[in-house]
């Protein structure tokens, strides 16, 4: 049997799928509202686009525009077929290209989008390659195999270690971060996005004419897949994940012991002015130094100025939401002079990656209802938290940074510290 015909043979039990990997309309929708704000017609490129399901939401819904690539041209070509008795042929614009040498040009998108198609590239490679085609805020969107445990079993790791090296969701937004990148956040997929892939191909490899040449392969082949999956699905599952390449112009780190004095300097004069310091806020992070119980190692971060002095400093420390251990924003603070420059925003999404890769699942934080939302903050009271005193419910919020993970409920008590 040829190449040629195992590969015609997987095409042919593939064709007329609605989907070529697991995935769903709400997911597709749970990492667009990740992805926040997008211009009002968003560039959007969809790489490995198959028949075209990502890509015909993301046109009629968020008003994109699409370029659809894939190197399959039957998926093409039904994918053109759907836009157009949609209506969406202008909106949806088809190319056979290789995804691992794209030919637009630096910045022409404000959102990559790849469900189910990074492991052609790999993860690495993709977060390598493909950061070249965003546009100065623009967004990448991947789904990603995962293991959903520490410790597989050994059918799993064998099938997957022949396959595809696989992380953890930790270990790619690590990957993610490393790369330079900040997570806006990931999305565990539930079972029901991989019976929208597995129950369709079920099927067509029951009909399929197995004296094809090469079908017989391909059937077992997507077989193997769905009992591997039906008998060690809690292994491994998949994951979306919603990265924005970090802002050049500064130079965000972990607080260093030397800092503290120019930290000191830039949250007394942010919640103060240079004239009149404030000392309060100074006084709560110094205090939270000195608490064991509230200070979190490696939590406290600063964004560098070009000529390397402190422009904005973001802490988190413990706190608590009922009797399950929590994380608090607070404060953030931006030297007047860097007020408004991106510095606040560098130093908040630092920390909030290292709070993520650290294993905190959800932070909170008291703040402006205008402002903290672009991170993913929402009302903390959506998840029944609430705080020990009164405060407008809409800038009481909660960030969820482990999605697979129960939201604790309660009341929500800070560090002695904070006074309240």
């Amino acid at each position: 049997m040829s190449d040629n015909a195992l590969y015609d043979s997987f095409f042919a039990l593939h064709h007329g799928l609605p989907r070529q990997g697991p995935g769903s309309d709400t997911t597709t929708r749970r990492l667009l509202a990740l992805a926040g704000r997008l211009p009002g017609r968003p560039r959007v490129l969809d790489l490995g686009c198959g028949p075209g399901r990502s890509a015909l939401l993301l046109a009629a819904e968020a008003g994109a525009e699409v370029t659809a690539v894939d190197t399959h041209e039957p998926f093409l070509a039904e994918l053109r077929e759907s836009a157009a008795a949609r209506g969406l042929d202008g909106s949806i614009h088809t190319l056979d290209a290789d995804m691992g040498a794209l030919p637009f040009p630096d910045g022409s998108f404000d959102l990559v989008w790849a469900e189910s198609s990074v492991f052609v590239l790999g993860f690495d490679r993709a977060l390598a390659e493909w950061r070249r085609l965003l546009a100065p805020g623009g967004t990448l969107v991947l789904t990603e195999c995962v293991w959903t445990t520490g410790e597989p079993g050994p059918e799993a790791r064998a099938f997957w270690e022949e396959h595809y090296t696989l992380r953890t969701v930790a270990g790619n937004a690590a990957a993610a971060v490393g790369a330079g990148y900040h997570v806006l956040g990931t999305v565990p997929q539930p079972e029901s996005d991989w019976d929208e892939y597995y129950v369709p191909l079920a099927a067509h490899a029951e009909a399929a004419d197995t004296t094809v040449p090469g079908m017989a392969e391909a059937v077992a082949g997507a077989r193997t897949e769905i009992a591997l999956r039906r008998e060690h699905g809690t292994d491994y599952g998949y994951a979306g994940f919603v990265l924005r390449p970090a802002d050049p112009r500064w130079r965000v780190r972990e607080e260093a012991p030397e800092d503290a004095p120019a930290v000191r300097r830039v949250v007394s004069t942010a919640f103060g002015s240079v004239e009149e310091p404030s000392e309060t806020e100074a006084d709560l992070v110094e205090n939270l130094r000195l608490d064991a119980d509230a200070w979190l190692p490696g939590l406290s971060y600063v964004a560098e100025a070009p000529d390397g002095t402190i422009a904005a400093h973001a802490l988190i420390t413990r706190c608590r939401v009922g009797d399950a251990p929590a994380a608090a924003l607070a404060p953030v603070s931006v030297a007047p002079e860097h007020q408004r420059t991106g510095a606040g925003q560098a130093v908040v999404r630092a920390v909030l990656d290292a709070a993520r890769l650290r294993g905190e699942p959800l932070v909170l934080v008291l703040g402006h209802p205008e402002y903290y939302p672009r991170f993913g903050f929402v009302r903390a009271s959506e998840y029944a938290i609430k705080p020990g005193f009164e405060v407008p419910d809409e800038a009481m919020m909660a960030l969820v940074l482990d999605g697979s993970a129960p939201v604790p409920s309660g009341t929500l008590v800070y560090p002695a510290a904070f006074g309240v």
